[in-house]
């Protein structure tokens, strides 16, 4: 069967002041009303039964998550102790998954992206479904074609072509390129995207060779993933997970497995090239980009902010009751919540983390 996991346990740092310890950035209602979070999980109604959709996040979150997303059971939510980053998120579930469906296909997502349109992201999805269920044991990844020189993205070195027809065809991964300086990501933009495309973080997976390729590469995350699946359905689950997960070595699945697998004969690698609009809600930046804007390029998300001879400025708030005025700013980012108010230049934008 396929299932469904969004990997939601990002703290979003650069998100401050609206993103918190006890409401990070995938919960914050701040896309026309509903979270980052929420729009994720609806961005997969038709391709997965309700029942086969996951939750991985923060333990701490658990409560806040359910509430968000009703209908969501218990056993859906993989609370992680102590965040581990990505390798052991994903090895978690497919470990739990497997125990409870051996033959699971799982297709990972992220909780911090806008795409559209749905139903062509949802033809990439299929298309990458079919990929995994083959008989030769293959791991997906899907591609983005890259607008601009992007050094925080990593980058997917594109091979032969594996499945489809011009620009939707699957590609193999040759080699996966993690976050490259500025004159390297400027000759991957100008080599074009039949050569490179961005990583989006997003996979699919069996279960069963996502979990060989971690024995092979990450053998002593394999065993502790083991020993926390096999008692995540009994009353021991806390007491196993809290004593071995904060013991795993914390690293990406990028660099833990995907890297190694593209060099291994016996896996392939294969990207799924998304030709859509794709944006990583990682930074009060980016969020302005999901706004409407005036002919300053002024953010207008909230009906109590004005803008006179101001340009280029990023404004959101928490409080539709509080007014924010500028008068004169150019490029600005201010964000404002009843505990902390935010003022800085749009270029020192990442300094926030």
């Amino acid at each position: 069967m396929n299932y469904a996991l969004i990997i939601a346990g990002g703290s979003g740092t650069r998100l401050w002041p609206m993103s918190r310890s006890q409401q990070p950035k995938q919960l914050i209602p701040f896309i026309n009303g509903r979270s980052l979070l929420q729009v994720s999980r609806d961005r997969l109604r038709g391709l997965f039964a309700d029942h086969h959709c996951y939750i991985c996040a923060g333990q701490s979150h658990k409560s806040a998550i359910l509430e968000n997303l009703p209908g969501l059971h218990e056993d859906q939510y993989l609370g992680e102790p102590t965040g581990r980053d990505t390798l052991n998120a994903v090895g978690l579930a497919a470990a739990v998954i497997a125990q409870r469906d051996p033959n699971a296909v799982i297709a990972v997502f992220t909780a911090d992206h806008i795409i559209e349109p749905v139903d062509r992201f949802q033809a990439c999805v299929r298309q990458g479904l079919a990929l995994a269920q083959s008989d030769m044991p293959t791991l997906v990844t899907f591609g983005i074609r890259p607008t601009y020189p992007a050094t925080g993205y990593g980058y997917l070195q594109l091979g032969d072509t594996l499945q489809g027809e011009a620009d939707s065809a699957a590609r193999k991964v040759v080699k996966f390129k993690e976050k490259p300086d500025a004159p390297t990501a400027q000759s991957y933009l100008a080599a074009g995207p039949g050569e490179y495309l961005w990583n989006s973080g997003m996979f699919v997976w069996k279960a069963s060779v996502l979990m060989d390729c971690i024995q092979r590469y990450a053998p002593e995350n394999h065993a502790g993933l083991l020993k926390i699946a096999q008692a995540w359905d009994t009353p021991k689950r806390d007491e196993v997970a809290g004593e071995i997960y904060p013991t795993l070595k914390k690293i990406s699945v990028d660099f833990a497995i995907m890297e190694p697998a593209s060099r291994d004969p016996k896996v392939r690698v294969a990207a799924v090239p998304m030709d859509l609009t794709w944006l990583d809600v990682g930074s009060w930046p980016s969020f302005g980009e999901t706004c409407q804007k005036d002919d300053q390029g002024n953010t207008i998300n909230t009906a109590s902010t004005i803008h006179l001879d101001s340009r280029g400025t990023v404004v959101a708030s928490s409080d539709d009751s509080h007014v924010i005025a500028t008068i004169g700013c150019e490029n600005l980012i201010i964000v404002h919540t009843p505990k902390a108010t935010l003022v800085c230049p749009a270029n020192r934008a990442e300094d926030i983390k």
